[in-house]
């Protein structure tokens, strides 16, 4: 098995990368999320529950709901 680093361990920089990647990551699975609930079922397209599952894929979910989740408006 590889070498398990803790937090202590990781370089100031290291650190700062972790830290605005998984910014990133929670900012589109929200806006994702704020974007499916606000969104009437009828612009979205497929079940609104498969895709609040799917939301909880880090970045795949919200990529693919801002993709191909959402139906053109009318």
């Amino acid at each position: 098995m590889g070498h398990h680093r803790e937090w202590k361990d990781l370089s100031a920089g290291r650190k700062v990368g972790i830290v605005v990647v998984s910014a990133a990551q929670v900012a589109l699975a929200g806006a994702a999320f704020r974007d499916l609930a606000r969104r009437p079922a009828e612009q979205v397209d497929g079940p609104k529950l498969a895709w609040g599952l799917a939301l909880l894929v880090n970045w795949i979910g919200p990529i693919a709901y801002f993709t191909k989740g959402r139906l053109p408006q009318a």
